[in-house]
């Protein structure tokens, strides 16, 4: 089913009785499917093992924890432009 913001807004009886029969209800905002709503027992599980985000460091970085991955990631950008602190 396809469902307007406005007929969220005011069929949404329509709506749920669609989620009842297990359909899916793409939300349509200015004639474009922005979002999905799926009914409660649907599972949308991902395969880990073919989803593209989770083999992405798979060849580069073999060897290196996934701790040691995060604090590259997470270093400071602007240490280079900090001056060394003197002691006084």
């Amino acid at each position: 089913m396809k469902a307007s913001v406005v007929d969220l807004r005011y069929k949404m009886k329509n709506v749920l009785e669609a989620l009842r029969r297990n359909e899916t209800v793409d939300i349509l905002y200015h004639g474009k499917v922005t979002g999905t709503i799926y009914p409660a027992g649907k599972s949308r599980q991902v395969d880990a093992k073919t989803h593209p985000f989770f083999g992405m460091y798979a060849g580069s970085r073999k060897n290196t924890s996934v701790k040691a991955i995060m604090d590259k990631l997470r270093e400071d950008r602007f240490a280079h432009l900090r001056k060394p602190h003197r002691a006084v």
